[in-house]
Protein backbone atom coordinates (compact mmCIF):
# COMPACT_ATOMS: atom_id res chain seq x y z
CA UNK A 1 0.00 0.00 0.00
CA UNK A 2 1.30 3.12 -0.61
CA UNK A 3 1.84 5.66 2.28
CA UNK A 4 -0.26 8.87 1.95
CA UNK A 5 1.42 12.15 2.69
CA UNK A 6 0.26 15.23 4.45
CA UNK A 7 0.67 17.84 2.13
CA UNK A 8 1.04 21.52 3.64
CA UNK A 9 -0.39 24.31 1.53
CA UNK A 10 2.33 24.97 -0.75
CA UNK A 11 1.77 21.00 -1.87
CA UNK A 12 5.06 19.97 -0.49
CA UNK A 13 5.18 16.61 2.02
CA UNK A 14 5.31 18.04 5.76
CA UNK A 15 7.97 16.11 7.86
CA UNK A 16 6.95 13.93 10.88
CA UNK A 17 6.07 15.90 13.78
CA UNK A 18 6.56 19.17 12.29
CA UNK A 19 4.05 21.61 12.20
CA UNK A 20 2.61 22.91 8.25
CA UNK A 21 2.69 26.13 6.99
CA UNK A 22 -1.11 26.18 7.58
CA UNK A 23 -0.48 25.67 11.23
CA UNK A 24 2.14 27.80 11.48
CA UNK A 25 0.21 30.50 10.01
CA UNK A 26 -3.02 29.41 12.51
CA UNK A 27 -0.17 30.03 15.60
CA UNK A 28 1.05 33.29 14.11
CA UNK A 29 -2.80 34.74 13.91
CA UNK A 30 -3.22 33.22 17.15
CA UNK A 31 -0.73 34.96 18.55
CA UNK A 32 -1.76 38.61 17.63
CA UNK A 33 -5.01 38.26 18.47
CA UNK A 34 -3.67 37.41 21.83
CA UNK A 35 -1.86 40.32 21.80
CA UNK A 36 -4.26 42.76 20.16
CA UNK A 37 -6.96 41.23 22.28
CA UNK A 38 -5.15 42.19 25.79
CA UNK A 39 -4.26 45.92 24.01
CA UNK A 40 -8.02 45.71 23.75
CA UNK A 41 -8.79 44.52 27.14
CA UNK A 42 -6.63 46.90 28.70
CA UNK A 43 -7.93 50.08 26.57
CA UNK A 44 -11.48 48.73 28.08
CA UNK A 45 -10.29 49.12 31.44
CA UNK A 46 -9.27 52.45 30.84
CA UNK A 47 -11.94 53.57 30.14
CA UNK A 48 -14.23 52.39 32.95
CA UNK A 49 -11.88 54.16 35.09
CA UNK A 50 -12.40 57.01 33.31
CA UNK A 51 -16.52 56.25 33.45
CA UNK A 52 -16.31 55.61 37.23
CA UNK A 53 -14.54 59.02 37.30
CA UNK A 54 -17.08 60.89 35.51
CA UNK A 55 -19.60 59.20 37.15
CA UNK A 56 -18.26 59.99 40.92
CA UNK A 57 -17.09 63.46 40.15
CA UNK A 58 -20.54 64.53 38.85
CA UNK A 59 -19.24 65.80 35.66
CA UNK A 60 -22.11 64.94 33.68
CA UNK A 61 -23.78 67.73 35.19
CA UNK A 62 -25.09 70.60 32.73
CA UNK A 63 -23.94 68.60 29.37
CA UNK A 64 -27.69 67.09 28.83
CA UNK A 65 -26.19 63.56 29.42
CA UNK A 66 -29.29 61.59 30.97
CA UNK A 67 -26.64 58.82 32.55
CA UNK A 68 -23.53 57.03 32.68
CA UNK A 69 -24.98 54.53 30.08
CA UNK A 70 -26.01 57.71 27.55
CA UNK A 71 -22.42 59.08 28.25
CA UNK A 72 -21.11 55.90 27.20
CA UNK A 73 -23.58 55.24 24.32
CA UNK A 74 -22.93 58.54 23.15
CA UNK A 75 -18.87 59.21 23.07
CA UNK A 76 -17.35 55.86 22.69
CA UNK A 77 -20.06 55.35 19.50
CA UNK A 78 -21.39 51.60 21.20
CA UNK A 79 -24.56 50.57 21.47
CA UNK A 80 -26.77 50.92 24.65
CA UNK A 81 -25.89 46.72 26.13
CA UNK A 82 -22.30 47.77 25.69
CA UNK A 83 -22.80 50.64 27.16
CA UNK A 84 -25.07 49.53 30.12
CA UNK A 85 -21.74 46.56 30.75
CA UNK A 86 -18.88 49.44 30.86
CA UNK A 87 -20.85 51.29 33.34
CA UNK A 88 -21.71 48.56 35.51
CA UNK A 89 -18.03 47.40 35.74
CA UNK A 90 -17.29 51.46 36.42
CA UNK A 91 -19.63 51.38 39.21
CA UNK A 92 -18.21 48.68 40.61
CA UNK A 93 -14.37 49.34 40.30
CA UNK A 94 -13.96 49.84 44.28
CA UNK A 95 -15.57 46.27 44.68
CA UNK A 96 -14.09 44.20 42.52
CA UNK A 97 -10.65 45.47 42.74
CA UNK A 98 -9.01 41.77 41.70
CA UNK A 99 -11.50 41.14 38.37
CA UNK A 100 -11.12 44.73 37.03
CA UNK A 101 -7.51 44.79 37.70
CA UNK A 102 -7.29 41.74 35.39
CA UNK A 103 -9.24 43.47 33.16
CA UNK A 104 -6.65 46.67 33.05
CA UNK A 105 -3.78 43.94 32.61
CA UNK A 106 -5.80 42.59 29.41
CA UNK A 107 -6.29 39.45 31.07
CA UNK A 108 -9.86 39.44 31.24
CA UNK A 109 -12.24 40.69 28.40
CA UNK A 110 -15.16 43.20 29.29
CA UNK A 111 -17.98 40.94 28.46
CA UNK A 112 -16.84 38.29 31.08
CA UNK A 113 -16.60 41.44 33.73
CA UNK A 114 -19.06 42.92 32.62
CA UNK A 115 -20.87 39.52 33.73
CA UNK A 116 -19.85 39.65 37.26
CA UNK A 117 -20.22 43.29 37.82
CA UNK A 118 -24.12 42.32 36.94
CA UNK A 119 -24.71 39.52 38.66
CA UNK A 120 -21.71 38.82 41.31
CA UNK A 121 -22.86 39.16 45.14
CA UNK A 122 -20.30 40.79 47.19
CA UNK A 123 -17.43 39.40 48.87
CA UNK A 124 -17.24 37.18 45.60
CA UNK A 125 -14.52 38.84 43.56
CA UNK A 126 -11.90 36.70 43.92
CA UNK A 127 -13.63 33.49 43.70
CA UNK A 128 -14.94 34.60 40.23
CA UNK A 129 -11.81 36.25 38.96
CA UNK A 130 -10.58 32.93 39.33
CA UNK A 131 -13.19 31.06 37.46
CA UNK A 132 -13.44 33.77 34.28
CA UNK A 133 -9.67 33.20 33.50
CA UNK A 134 -10.93 29.51 32.45
CA UNK A 135 -14.81 30.06 31.31
CA UNK A 136 -16.39 31.61 28.79
CA UNK A 137 -19.04 34.33 29.29
CA UNK A 138 -22.18 32.03 28.81
CA UNK A 139 -20.06 29.77 31.62
CA UNK A 140 -20.06 32.61 33.33
CA UNK A 141 -23.74 33.51 33.31
CA UNK A 142 -24.32 29.66 34.02
CA UNK A 143 -22.30 29.53 37.23
CA UNK A 144 -23.85 32.69 38.83
CA UNK A 145 -27.21 31.65 37.51
CA UNK A 146 -26.55 28.46 40.18
CA UNK A 147 -25.36 29.94 42.93
CA UNK A 148 -28.20 32.64 42.74
CA UNK A 149 -30.91 29.47 43.19
CA UNK A 150 -28.76 27.39 45.44
CA UNK A 151 -30.20 27.76 48.98
CA UNK A 152 -29.04 30.19 51.32
CA UNK A 153 -27.44 28.57 53.78
CA UNK A 154 -27.49 31.87 56.55
CA UNK A 155 -30.97 32.05 58.37
CA UNK A 156 -33.49 33.24 55.86
CA UNK A 157 -33.26 37.14 54.88
CA UNK A 158 -35.95 39.49 53.96
CA UNK A 159 -37.14 38.83 50.36
CA UNK A 160 -35.36 40.64 47.87
CA UNK A 161 -37.12 43.73 45.52
CA UNK A 162 -38.87 42.16 42.68
CA UNK A 163 -36.90 42.57 39.66
CA UNK A 164 -37.44 46.27 37.57
CA UNK A 165 -40.16 45.87 34.77
CA UNK A 166 -38.16 46.21 31.99
CA UNK A 167 -39.52 46.48 27.84
CA UNK A 168 -37.05 46.92 24.92
CA UNK A 169 -37.84 46.82 21.75
CA UNK A 170 -36.20 47.52 18.01
CA UNK A 171 -36.08 46.89 14.35
CA UNK A 172 -33.49 44.15 13.50
CA UNK A 173 -31.32 44.50 9.96
CA UNK A 174 -33.61 42.08 8.24
CA UNK A 175 -36.74 44.45 8.93
CA UNK A 176 -38.55 42.76 11.47
CA UNK A 177 -39.47 43.82 14.63
CA UNK A 178 -37.73 42.30 18.33
CA UNK A 179 -39.27 43.13 21.49
CA UNK A 180 -38.15 41.75 24.95
CA UNK A 181 -40.18 42.33 27.66
CA UNK A 182 -38.98 41.31 31.79
CA UNK A 183 -41.78 41.22 34.72
CA UNK A 184 -41.55 40.22 38.17
CA UNK A 185 -43.48 37.53 38.96
CA UNK A 186 -46.72 38.83 40.04
CA UNK A 187 -47.31 41.62 36.44
CA UNK A 188 -45.85 38.26 34.81
CA UNK A 189 -48.45 36.28 35.64
CA UNK A 190 -51.18 39.18 34.60
CA UNK A 191 -49.29 39.51 31.34
CA UNK A 192 -49.61 35.89 30.87
CA UNK A 193 -53.04 35.44 31.84
CA UNK A 194 -53.70 38.24 29.35
CA UNK A 195 -52.01 36.53 26.29
CA UNK A 196 -53.94 33.64 27.13
CA UNK A 197 -57.02 34.93 27.05
CA UNK A 198 -56.57 36.52 23.65
CA UNK A 199 -54.88 33.19 22.30
CA UNK A 200 -58.41 31.06 23.88
CA UNK A 201 -60.67 34.01 21.91
CA UNK A 202 -58.26 33.29 18.75
CA UNK A 203 -58.53 29.49 19.21
CA UNK A 204 -62.21 29.38 19.63
CA UNK A 205 -62.44 31.80 16.56
CA UNK A 206 -60.85 30.07 13.81
CA UNK A 207 -62.42 26.40 15.32
CA UNK A 208 -65.75 28.46 14.67
CA UNK A 209 -64.81 29.29 11.58
CA UNK A 210 -62.93 26.46 10.06
CA UNK A 211 -64.84 22.85 12.52
CA UNK A 212 -64.17 22.45 15.85
CA UNK A 213 -63.09 18.61 14.36
CA UNK A 214 -60.32 20.21 12.56
CA UNK A 215 -56.90 18.66 13.27
CA UNK A 216 -54.66 21.66 13.76
CA UNK A 217 -51.28 19.17 12.61
CA UNK A 218 -53.18 18.54 9.45
CA UNK A 219 -52.48 20.63 6.16
CA UNK A 220 -55.47 22.52 5.12
CA UNK A 221 -55.00 24.85 2.40
CA UNK A 222 -58.26 26.27 3.14
CA UNK A 223 -57.59 27.56 6.25
CA UNK A 224 -55.42 30.13 7.93
CA UNK A 225 -52.87 29.18 10.57
CA UNK A 226 -53.81 28.22 13.76
CA UNK A 227 -53.42 31.21 15.92
CA UNK A 228 -50.16 31.35 18.10
CA UNK A 229 -49.45 33.61 20.92
CA UNK A 230 -48.07 35.73 18.28
CA UNK A 231 -51.30 36.33 17.18
CA UNK A 232 -52.52 36.56 20.77
CA UNK A 233 -50.15 39.55 21.23
CA UNK A 234 -51.01 40.93 18.07
CA UNK A 235 -54.97 41.39 19.06
CA UNK A 236 -53.73 42.55 22.69
CA UNK A 237 -52.23 45.52 21.33
CA UNK A 238 -55.42 46.42 18.97
CA UNK A 239 -57.50 46.42 21.40
CA UNK A 240 -55.70 48.57 24.14
CA UNK A 241 -55.44 50.78 20.95
CA UNK A 242 -58.97 50.69 19.97
CA UNK A 243 -59.89 51.70 23.63
CA UNK A 244 -57.21 54.01 24.08
CA UNK A 245 -58.42 56.07 20.88
CA UNK A 246 -61.55 55.87 22.02
CA UNK A 247 -60.85 57.46 25.50
CA UNK A 248 -58.79 59.96 23.63
CA UNK A 249 -59.38 60.72 20.20
CA UNK A 250 -57.91 63.61 19.40
CA UNK A 251 -54.76 64.12 22.47
CA UNK A 252 -51.56 62.71 22.61
CA UNK A 253 -50.59 64.55 26.11
CA UNK A 254 -52.85 66.78 28.36
CA UNK A 255 -54.54 69.76 28.35
CA UNK A 256 -53.09 72.32 30.69
CA UNK A 257 -54.90 75.26 32.08
CA UNK A 258 -52.96 78.09 32.90
CA UNK A 259 -54.20 81.39 34.78
CA UNK A 260 -51.43 84.13 33.85
CA UNK A 261 -51.57 87.26 34.65
CA UNK A 262 -51.35 89.80 32.06
CA UNK A 263 -49.24 92.58 33.90
CA UNK A 264 -46.50 90.38 35.18
CA UNK A 265 -47.25 87.34 33.08
CA UNK A 266 -46.81 85.02 36.22
CA UNK A 267 -48.58 81.91 35.69
CA UNK A 268 -49.89 79.48 38.04
CA UNK A 269 -51.66 75.61 37.83
CA UNK A 270 -55.61 75.46 37.58
CA UNK A 271 -55.97 74.38 41.44
CA UNK A 272 -52.46 74.18 41.48
CA UNK A 273 -48.88 75.51 42.41
CA UNK A 274 -47.07 78.71 40.63
CA UNK A 275 -45.09 78.22 37.87
CA UNK A 276 -41.70 79.64 36.52
CA UNK A 277 -41.05 80.86 32.78
CA UNK A 278 -39.54 77.69 32.24
CA UNK A 279 -42.01 75.57 33.55
CA UNK A 280 -44.62 77.62 31.61
CA UNK A 281 -43.47 76.84 28.05
CA UNK A 282 -42.35 73.53 29.08
CA UNK A 283 -45.83 72.60 29.63
CA UNK A 284 -47.16 74.73 26.72
CA UNK A 285 -44.77 73.43 23.86
CA UNK A 286 -46.83 70.02 23.30
CA UNK A 287 -50.54 70.61 24.95
CA UNK A 288 -53.81 71.56 24.78
CA UNK A 289 -53.58 75.00 26.78
CA UNK A 290 -56.23 76.33 28.06
CA UNK A 291 -55.67 80.26 29.26
CA UNK A 292 -57.22 82.78 31.92
CA UNK A 293 -56.27 85.92 31.83
CA UNK A 294 -56.17 87.23 35.33
CA UNK A 295 -55.79 91.13 36.55
CA UNK A 296 -55.75 91.67 40.34
CA UNK A 297 -56.58 87.91 40.57
CA UNK A 298 -59.72 88.55 38.46
CA UNK A 299 -60.23 86.38 35.73
CA UNK A 300 -60.89 89.35 32.87
CA UNK A 301 -61.35 86.73 29.86
CA UNK A 302 -59.85 83.31 28.63
CA UNK A 303 -58.11 82.44 25.69
CA UNK A 304 -59.33 79.71 23.05
CA UNK A 305 -57.69 76.49 23.01
CA UNK A 306 -54.22 76.21 21.87
CA UNK A 307 -51.35 74.93 20.47
CA UNK A 308 -52.61 71.02 20.30
CA UNK A 309 -50.46 69.61 17.97
CA UNK A 310 -52.21 68.27 15.12
CA UNK A 311 -52.22 64.75 14.59
CA UNK A 312 -51.35 64.73 10.95
CA UNK A 313 -48.44 66.88 11.95
CA UNK A 314 -47.71 64.71 14.51
CA UNK A 315 -47.01 62.00 12.26
CA UNK A 316 -44.93 64.29 9.99
CA UNK A 317 -42.87 65.16 12.52
CA UNK A 318 -42.44 61.66 13.75
CA UNK A 319 -41.53 60.37 9.57
CA UNK A 320 -39.09 62.83 9.58
CA UNK A 321 -36.95 62.93 13.24
CA UNK A 322 -38.17 59.40 14.05
CA UNK A 323 -35.92 59.82 17.78
CA UNK A 324 -35.07 62.24 20.14
CA UNK A 325 -33.09 65.06 18.08
CA UNK A 326 -30.65 66.06 20.76
CA UNK A 327 -27.07 64.29 19.53
CA UNK A 328 -26.51 61.29 21.03
CA UNK A 329 -29.87 60.51 22.40
CA UNK A 330 -32.15 57.98 20.02
CA UNK A 331 -34.79 57.74 22.48
CA UNK A 332 -38.14 57.19 20.80
CA UNK A 333 -40.90 56.52 23.22
CA UNK A 334 -42.78 59.38 24.85
CA UNK A 335 -41.15 62.13 22.77
CA UNK A 336 -42.50 65.65 23.05
CA UNK A 337 -43.17 68.07 19.72
CA UNK A 338 -40.50 70.97 20.98
CA UNK A 339 -41.37 74.83 19.40
CA UNK A 340 -37.96 75.73 18.59
CA UNK A 341 -39.36 79.24 18.24
CA UNK A 342 -41.55 79.35 21.54
CA UNK A 343 -45.24 80.07 20.42
CA UNK A 344 -45.58 82.83 23.30
CA UNK A 345 -42.66 84.63 21.15
CA UNK A 346 -45.00 84.69 18.04
CA UNK A 347 -43.25 80.55 16.78
CA UNK A 348 -46.26 78.88 14.67
CA UNK A 349 -47.05 75.11 15.20
CA UNK A 350 -45.43 74.51 11.82
CA UNK A 351 -43.31 71.62 10.89
CA UNK A 352 -39.88 74.05 10.18
CA UNK A 353 -40.85 75.43 13.83
CA UNK A 354 -40.85 71.54 15.79
CA UNK A 355 -38.61 69.04 16.71
CA UNK A 356 -38.63 66.08 18.47
CA UNK A 357 -37.26 65.53 22.12
CA UNK A 358 -37.59 63.30 24.58
CA UNK A 359 -38.88 64.12 28.16
CA UNK A 360 -35.20 64.21 29.50
CA UNK A 361 -33.78 66.70 27.30
CA UNK A 362 -36.99 68.92 26.69
CA UNK A 363 -36.88 69.39 30.53
CA UNK A 364 -33.33 70.34 30.20
CA UNK A 365 -33.33 73.04 27.68
CA UNK A 366 -36.10 75.16 29.39
CA UNK A 367 -34.33 74.52 32.75
CA UNK A 368 -31.46 76.48 30.60
CA UNK A 369 -29.30 73.43 30.79
CA UNK A 370 -29.13 72.65 27.31
CA UNK A 371 -30.36 75.46 24.51
CA UNK A 372 -31.64 73.96 21.16
CA UNK A 373 -32.16 76.10 18.53
CA UNK A 374 -33.71 75.62 14.73
CA UNK A 375 -35.22 75.79 12.27
CA UNK A 376 -35.39 72.21 12.23
CA UNK A 377 -32.98 71.89 9.17
CA UNK A 378 -30.47 73.46 10.77
CA UNK A 379 -31.36 71.70 14.26
CA UNK A 380 -28.22 72.99 16.59
CA UNK A 381 -27.73 71.72 20.40
CA UNK A 382 -25.86 73.33 22.71
CA UNK A 383 -24.26 72.59 26.58
CA UNK A 384 -24.58 74.98 28.99
CA UNK A 385 -21.00 76.51 28.43
CA UNK A 386 -22.20 76.66 24.75
CA UNK A 387 -20.38 73.79 23.06
CA UNK A 388 -22.36 72.28 20.57
CA UNK A 389 -23.12 68.54 20.67
CA UNK A 390 -22.84 66.41 17.75
CA UNK A 391 -23.86 62.58 17.11
CA UNK A 392 -19.95 61.79 15.90
CA UNK A 393 -18.48 59.44 19.05
CA UNK A 394 -15.04 60.59 20.24
CA UNK A 395 -13.04 57.67 18.25
CA UNK A 396 -9.69 58.66 16.34
CA UNK A 397 -6.50 57.24 15.14
CA UNK A 398 -4.28 56.24 17.92
CA UNK A 399 -1.65 58.99 18.49
CA UNK A 400 0.89 56.81 20.55
CA UNK A 401 1.97 53.26 21.12
CA UNK A 402 -0.21 50.97 22.17
CA UNK A 403 -0.92 50.09 26.04
CA UNK A 404 1.80 48.02 27.54
CA UNK A 405 -0.73 44.78 28.35
CA UNK A 406 -0.57 41.09 28.96
CA UNK A 407 -1.59 38.35 25.75
CA UNK A 408 -4.96 37.57 26.55
CA UNK A 409 -5.53 33.67 27.07
CA UNK A 410 -9.09 32.54 25.85
CA UNK A 411 -11.11 30.63 27.98
CA UNK A 412 -10.59 26.40 27.43
CA UNK A 413 -13.88 25.87 26.25
CA UNK A 414 -14.15 22.85 28.04
CA UNK A 415 -17.69 21.57 29.05
CA UNK A 416 -19.03 23.33 32.22
CA UNK A 417 -21.33 21.74 34.46
CA UNK A 418 -22.74 23.62 37.37
CA UNK A 419 -22.51 21.20 40.13
CA UNK A 420 -18.62 20.86 39.17
CA UNK A 421 -17.77 24.30 40.44
CA UNK A 422 -18.89 25.87 43.76
CA UNK A 423 -17.34 29.68 45.39
CA UNK A 424 -15.52 28.62 47.99
CA UNK A 425 -16.54 31.89 49.91
CA UNK A 426 -20.31 30.75 49.56
CA UNK A 427 -19.87 26.98 50.14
Amino acid sequence: MREVSVLDSVGEPAAHGEPTAKERRFDEIEAELAELCGQRNAIDGRITELLAEVDGEGLLQGTGVKSLEHFATWQLGCNRGRARDLAAIARRLEELPVTTGLLRDGLLSADQVAVIANRAPAGTDQDYADLAQLATVSQLQRALRAERTRPDPEPAAPPPAPPERQVSAWWDDDDTWHAHLRLPKTDGAVADAALRYHLDALVNEWKHAHGASKDRHRRDDTAPPFPTLADAFLRLLEHGWDADATARPHGHRHTVVLHVDVETRAADLHLGPALTDAERRYLCCDAKVETWFERDGIPIGAARTTREIPRRLRRALEHRDRCCQVPGCNATVGLHAHHLIHWEDGGPTELWNLALVCPFHHRAHHAGIIRIRGPASRLRVTDRRGRQLTAGGLARSPSGPPIDAEDYRHPTGEPFIEHWFQLPSLS
